[in-house]
């Protein structure tokens, strides 16, 4: 038995699983979804998710010392501390950005692996795009291809990255979190991470409310552009112009061959974000833009899930 855990900004989800097949993903069981913690001790995410898998374990009618493995597909960056993995995220650690940016802790990094080690002695944790591009190149829409990357558009804005069929890591795991990137002039959006202006302070669902407040949130305000509301449609295409240009950013540092994309904000509004995505990278540098498709993630809205397992097999 096996324990899958996603950790992202909005929530956490925990499943359990028995076993794998070749071509296509292992059933997941016990399934579960709590809104991730933000108060507490620095320990408070990793309680939580030990909390959740022996509630798991319980429904499953097994003990929790019948888990051989703890696979953890987690939003990051991650810092070390005495050499094992904890999370300095900007939408759970309110000490990066401080009180400004609203989250109700002071913590610039919440511990994450060593707790998890205390009970279980196989735990392999992975920034959370990496693994899910791990998930899409095993199951998914990047099957086949060497050169390839996945986008995840939700509460934050996430990327794994492939290059020659090698999955790039970076010296502490966080290869992939362009989301932190410059891609245009800004003052006045405030990243958790503590910048002012970089993708994720524009773009990310949690980031459209803060910069649109006549919207609830980013659904409100796809919605509003779907149904003819010229300032929501005006900022959308503002939205996909800034986050094509760091697709276009992508693709020709890269020389990539196929982006999938999914994530909350991009997979409920996919057919609208899709195209004008497309149209933002479209005509650029053709000779490296043309033989680069952009497509909707194949594990479609449980690319999260299929994540964690991917790292446990």
């Amino acid at each position: 038995m096996k324990a899958c855990v996603d950790v992202g900004g909005t929530k956490i989800a925990v499943s359990l699983t028995t076993h794998a097949t070749g071509a296509e993903p292992a059933p997941l069981q016990a399934r579960r979804f709590e809104p991730t913690v933000r108060t507490g001790g620095r320990d408070a995410v990793a309680l939580q998710i030990l909390r959740m898998i022996a509630a798991a374990c319980r429904e499953s009618g097994i003990s929790e010392h019948g888990i051989e493995a703890v696979g953890v597909s987690s939003c990051g960056p991650f810092v070390l501390g005495d050499g094992l993995i904890e999370i300095a995220a900007p939408n759970i650690c309110g000490g990066l950005a401080g009180p400004a940016r609203g989250l109700p802790n002071d913590w610039t990094s919440a511990l994450l692996e060593a707790p998890l080690r205390e009970q279980f002695a196989d735990v392999r944790i992975v920034n959370d795009g990496v693994a899910a591009l791990q998930a899409e190149r095993r199951w998914g829409a990047l099957q086949g291809f060497a050169n390839c990357a996945y986008v995840t558009w939700s509460t934050g804005i996430g990327f794994g990255l492939c290059v020659d069929g090698h999955v790039l890591r970076g010296k502490h795991g966080n290869a992939g979190h362009a989301g932190h990137m410059f891609v245009s002039d800004n003052d006045d959006a405030l990243c958790g991470c503590g910048n002012v202006g970089d993708l994720e302070a524009l773009v990310a669902g949690n980031a459209l409310p803060r910069r649109f407040p006549a919207y609830p949130d980013a659904a409100g305000v796809l919605t509003a552009a779907r149904e003819g509301d010229a300032q929501a449609a005006a900022i959308i295409d503002d939205v996909c112009r800034i986050m094509g240009r760091a697709l276009y950013n992508l693709i020709v540092t890269l020389d990539l061959q196929r982006i999938s994309l999914g994530g909350g904000v991009f997979w409920n509004q996919r057919d609208y974000l899709l195209p004008r995505l497309r149209s933002s990278i479209s005509g650029k540098l053709p000779a490296l833009t043309d033989a680069c498709a952009l497509v909707p993630a194949g594990l479609q809205d449980q690319v999260g899930n299929y994540a964690a397992l991917a790292l446990v097999l």
